[in-house]
């Protein structure tokens, strides 16, 4: 039998590798950035073309390369990061395997042109496929300038796959982010398809935060400091106001590298028990710091999963660090000196006299003592005693039906008949939260909540094909800021949503502004639709590919529909009742959550047995 085992060519084995390390544009993106950082680069610029599919450059003013190392750098394994074993354990540089440029040398065709500060001159190199084109002595600026294009122009297979350019752009930003908010102390520059998406200067940690995420960060973060002899923490955790349903906003950093770790992110979790409901997310950028020794960064190919040494034990330290800082939030809200804020200070002069103060209680007052009690207090509860037969005067030959319009008499949808309600005025509101209205077999109980959301939603959705709408203009256009993430993602839907009445433009620099909003929905929150939106987007994005109308219409339901907790009057109820038993489905609300419920007389009857 022949032998069958060989080794593999080098441009085979690069294109192996890169297929762990190099995924997608934003994988390039991610090296690169973090090879720039590396190299001391100050100001970092990113240039992006068709969402990295067509071009990836990221310019940097850091030591750069001789011609020679800029030949070895693209070899496997080689590196300037370690040198022997004991190495391994004191990593504190971003790329240290040596793989990522080979690997994207073995998919794209790259061009690399670097300077040593010291030098006159630089090298230029030009790769495809793993193969070296040329490189020859030429004039540029010190550090280095790498081009990256024609991603997977080898492997057709792997180009075939990639998402659209949006949601490939989106993984892109991602990436920027998770290097930036590690180095607030550069400069970074985001350009796509010469579109300027980001210009970061040198700046704080919560300047960094508020400038990539939004202004509203401004006031929606607690800072957060722990030290002990096995971590060092700091940065900043949201108030639970603003925690959302979907990931996002939750960062960790070790050493100045981001990392993933889902059991740290469940001891922040358990810290907000009690404060956030279970479906919701807090949000948190956290930097840790601690010896490199005690961690192990090697354990997967994109080094975002990091070992430690003692987890238990830093599991309890940021548990207790995030309830310190909550507990602190609650009793003493912290001051924030980048926002302009005074309070007044009452002064007190030398000669100021300082008097108590005076009660003007009555010490002779008993409230036991029928004849010395206070004559007004008397006189308004005798008047009150006189007067309380008028509260049902006019009502002694008043039908309880009267004047009440013929509700629910949709029977082809298995709605109930008007002979079924014993008593339309018979209803009562609990907890500000459900209507109880008697029926013939027992207690109807409605979630007023649901059952608004039922019936804005049919309207929405309705209006939604007929695109039948009317729009109420904004007295002042209101102005959204948001993350360039959420701002892609949101611009995906802008058509559809401004089909449904609203008037929304983009402002540029991930900025949008409302006009109008339909005119049904008076005193709306467009704000809260805008993030109610983004939030559904993110938790099921296949859906709004294929149903996008009908994931607007619950969304936009959801967010105008009654609140719990708002008490309302006869007639609201009334309407709200009249409007569910009109709706083609009043048993459930568009999630698929019941809206009412009957306990039946015999369940009562077992109850009170």
């Amino acid at each position: 039998m022949p032998d069958i085992i060989r080794l593999l060519s080098d441009s085979l084995a690069n294109q192996i590798a890169a297929g762990e390390v190099i995924q997608r544009p934003a994988s390039v993106v991610k090296e690169l950035m973090e090879n720039a950082v590396d190299a001391g680069g100050h100001k970092i610029q990113v240039i992006v073309k068709d969402a990295g599919r067509s071009l990836v450059q990221v310019i940097d003013d850091g030591g750069g390369m001789s011609g020679t190392d800029a030949r070895m750098a693209f070899e496997r394994h080689a590196t300037s990061k370690i040198c022997k074993t004991e190495d391994l354990f004191a990593i504190r540089t971003m790329g240290f395997r040596g793989e990522a440029l080979a690997s994207i040398a073995a998919v794209a065709e790259v061009s690399l042109k670097t300077r040593l500060s010291a030098d006159e001159l630089g090298t230029e190199i030009l790769i495809a496929g793993s193969k070296v084109q040329a490189q020859e002595v030429i004039s540029c600026p010190a550090g280095s300038n790498f081009m990256v294009q024609n991603l997977f122009f080898n492997i057709p297979a792997r180009r075939k796959f990639l998402k659209s350019n949006t949601t490939e752009f989106k993984h892109i930003i991602n990436e920027f982010q998770r290097v930036v908010m590690a180095h607030p102390d550069k400069e970074f520059l985001l350009i796509h398809n010469e579109t300027e998406v980001y210009q970061l200067p040198v700046e704080s940690l919560k300047q960094r935060i508020v400038r990539m995420f939004g202004r509203h960060y401004n006031q929606e973060l607690i800072d957060i400091h722990s030290e002990s002899s096995l971590i060092k923490i700091s940065g900043y955790i949201g108030i639970p106001e603003a925690a959302k349903k979907s990931a996002g906003e939750q960062y960790f950093f070790i050493n100045q590298r981001y990392m993933k770790h889902p059991y740290f992110h469940r001891a922040i979790q358990k810290a907000y028990d009690k404060l956030l409901p279970a479906e919701e997310v807090p949000v948190y950028f956290l930097w840790f710091e601690t010896d490199p020794s005690c961690i192990d960064v090697n354990i997967h190919p994109t080094k975002t999963e990091i070992k430690f040494e003692d987890e238990q034990a830093i599991w309890q330290i940021i548990h207790a660090a995030v309830k310190q800082s909550l507990g602190k939030f609650n009793i003493v809200p912290s001051i924030d000196f980048d926002v302009e804020k005074s309070f007044e200070m009452p002064y007190v002069g030398k000669n100021t006299v300082i008097r108590p103060p005076v009660s003007t209680a009555n010490p002779l007052y008993n409230p036991f003592d029928e004849e010395k009690t206070m004559g007004a207090g008397r006189e308004y509860k005798d008047k009150n005693l006189q007067q309380w037969q008028l509260i049902y005067s006019g009502l002694e030959n008043k039908s309880i039906n009267d004047d009440i319009p013929h509700l629910f008499n949709n029977s082809e949808n298995g709605a109930l008949k008007i002979d079924q309600i014993e008593s339309k005025r018979s209803f009562l509101q609990i907890k500000n939260k459900y209507i109880l209205l008697p029926v013939k077999s027992g207690i109807m109980i409605i979630d007023q909540h649901r059952a608004h959301q039922r019936i804005l939603y049919e309207k929405i959705y309705h209006d939604l094909n007929d695109q039948h709408f009317v729009s109420q203009k904004n007295l002042f256009p209101e102005r959204i800021e948001l993350a360039a993430d959420d701002f892609l993602l949101i611009s995906e839907v802008l058509p559809v949503v401004n089909s449904v009445g609203f008037e929304i433009d983009s402002l540029g620099g991930n900025s949008l502004v409302v006009n109008a909003y339909p005119a049904f929905l008076e005193h709306a929150d467009t704000r809260e639709v805008v993030y109610r939106i983004l939030e559904d987007m993110k938790q099921h994005p296949d859906l709004y590919v294929n149903k996008l109308k009908e994931q607007l219409a619950m969304v936009m339901a959801d967010s105008y529909a009654i609140p719990y907790g708002k008490p309302l009057g006869e007639s609201e109820i009334l309407m709200l009742v009249d409007g569910l038993f009109a709706c083609s489905n009043h048993n459930y609300a568009p999630s698929g959550k019941a809206i009412m419920h009957i306990l039946e007389l015999q369940d009562i009857e077992k109850i009170l047995k």
